[in-house]
């Protein structure tokens, strides 16, 4: 391997203590002298391994509660010298600098102190790292000479190659980690500057920080890591790749249990069904997507898994041929041997029994996926953003739900409580379809099932045309709703020829009153949201 050298002295300074012990007995094993601080220092010590205090290699002692221990020439004149330069080499014999010829570090955890509900503005600040980065681009920038090691991930390939090659570690592999690193830095200032954009305020001592969660960014900063190269884009001549944004949450980070490698188009479409089955409370209600080209096909909640699949599969099991499930409770057997019947690309779901993964393992293409997520409203994006030429575009994602009691009955006529309760299902689906969007719905013994789903068209007479051509189950006695106001009358009117009962939609529209005395002549039950739901893409 080209480009070797030889690691005798490492400096050891990590906020994550997993893998620790391990990685620097086998530095040790190869005669590395460990230098290391505070709690670092300590839990080797406590491992029975022989460690050198910061303090002694500088000559200075750790002071102003650890904020300065690193912070020193003996560290990064260690660090930075060029071995193969004479008078780097004459300058820090002269001042008596020891080389460093590897440094393990990684940051304190800012973003998760800062995350914690509640959390002290001045612990926020206390939690930015400044010592840490600091060795890290020093390192990072000196990489010929030394290596810099950032993640936890990488101490077992690290220890490898140290053992075929005699404690030397190649250029090729210090170029890589000091690549890494600069990347950890990167993202470590960008979430530092992000998260003090959003405080209002500096608060006193001790004082919750107020976050201004209705300020949009000063600039936009994506500096999410790769987790996996795709084989390709939508298309096969487009490249794609995979990255997460370290949360540990959502599609990105979800688990694959089997199956073929995810495509893109999976796990786009696996990320539309998993946002439309978090409408429902698990608690209360199985609820079943069957998502195609991002749109549901059939989507439902039942009393169990197996009742809800059912239901959404009913409503169109032409389209479901080739699509991917999103289910927001455990698949138990009963669930995946009736799922197992049909050709499924991906199924995403919080977990599966081991007698469900028994069942679909006959399966071998099929993609299981469990998502640790909740569906809690702390776990949705805070944010949705878009590439345009030129830039981006960002917005609030569109977390909002509507409950009853914000419904306004717009027509002479007041829907049943099974209207009402089909009308609210229908809201939830029509959310999660592109717009224009018409969706038919009813409601038996309180579970909702689509019955025809109009998406994507140009027009909403079209759409709600569409959607009641797309219908395999009886129309009559269904519910409508439409993720925009009806802008005329024949919209509406092309529904309840469908077969609708009662409608929902937002209102707004400078015909409404026309839209509402149709309503009226037609003799249907009308309420109005107050809020659009439209989604382009």
């Amino acid at each position: 391997m080209s480009g070797l050298r030889r690691v005798r002295r490492a400096l050891l300074s990590v906020t994550d203590k997993n893998g620790l012990v391990e990685f620097a007995c086998a530095l040790v094993s190869h005669g590395v002298e460990l230098v290391s601080t505070g709690g670092t220092a300590r839990a080797l010590r406590e491992a029975g391994l022989t460690v050198r205090d910061i303090s002694d290699l500088t000559g200075f002692p750790e002071m102003l509660d650890g904020r300065v221990k690193t912070l020193h020439p003996k560290v990064h004149g260690g660090i930075l010298h060029i071995r193969a330069n004479a008078e780097h080499m004459a300058a820090v014999r002269e001042h008596g600098i020891e080389p460093i010829d590897m440094v393990v570090v990684n940051l304190y955890a800012f973003e998760k102190t800062a995350a914690k509900p509640g959390a002290a503005f001045s612990d926020i600040i206390e939690n930015i790292d400044i010592g840490g980065p600091s060795m890290v681009r020093s390192a990072a920038k000196n990489f010929e000479d030394v290596a810099i090691v950032t993640s936890v991930a990488d101490y077992a390939l690290i220890a490898e190659e140290l053992a075929a090659n005699a404690g030397s570690l190649g250029r090729a592999t210090r170029w890589r980690l000091a690549r890494a690193a600069f990347a950890v830095t990167a993202a470590y200032d960008a979430g530092i500057a992000t998260t003090l954009e959003s405080i209002a305020a500096p608060a006193a001592h001790g004082e919750p920080a107020i976050f201004d969660a209705e300020a949009m960014p000063q600039a936009v900063r994506v500096i999410d890591p790769l987790k996996t190269v795709l084989r390709y884009g939508e298309n096969p001549h487009q490249k794609a790749a995979l990255y997460i944004d370290g949360s540990g949450r959502g599609v990105a980070a979800a688990k694959q249990l089997q199956g073929k490698e995810l495509s893109y188009n999976n796990i786009v479409d696996l990320d539309a069904c998993w946002e439309l089955v978090g409408e429902f409370d698990a608690a209360e209600d199985a609820a079943v997507a069957i998502i195609k080209h991002t749109n549901p096909c059939g989507a439902a909640t039942g009393a169990t898994v197996l009742e809800a699949y059912r239901r959404a599969l009913e409503a169109d099991p032409v389209s479901a041929f080739g699509s991917v499930i999103g289910i927001n409770r455990e698949v138990d057997a009963e669930a995946a041997e009736e799922i197992a019947k049909l050709f499924v690309e991906a199924i995403i779901a919080p977990s599966f029994t081991p007698e469900a993964v028994a069942r679909f393992a006959a399966k071998k293409n099929l993609r299981l996926l469990e998502i640790a997520a909740s569906h809690a409203d702390a776990d949705k994006p805070v944010r949705a953003l878009k590439q345009v030429s030129g830039g981006f575009l960002m917005q609030d994602a569109d977390r909002v739900s509507v409950a009853e009691a914000d419904l306004r009955v717009a027509t002479k006529r007041t829907p049943t409580a099974e209207e009402m309760r089909a009308l609210r299902f229908a809201w939830s689906i029509c959310k999660h379809v592109k717009s224009n969007a018409i969706v038919y719905a009813r409601c038996n013994q309180g579970h909702g099932q689509t019955v025809g789903i109009g998406a994507g068209q140009m027009s909403r007479v079209d759409a709600a045309r569409f959607g009641a051509m797309k219908a395999i189950l009886p129309l009559n006695g269904t519910v409508a709703a439409s993720d925009a106001f009806f802008p005329f009358a024949d919209g509406l009117e092309a529904v309840v020829a469908a077969g609708a009962t009662a409608v929902i939609q937002p209102g707004g529209s400078v015909r409404d009153a026309e839209v509402i005395a149709a309503a009226d002549r037609l003799g249907v039950a009308m309420v109005f949201t107050g809020i659009r739901h439209f989604r382009h893409g």
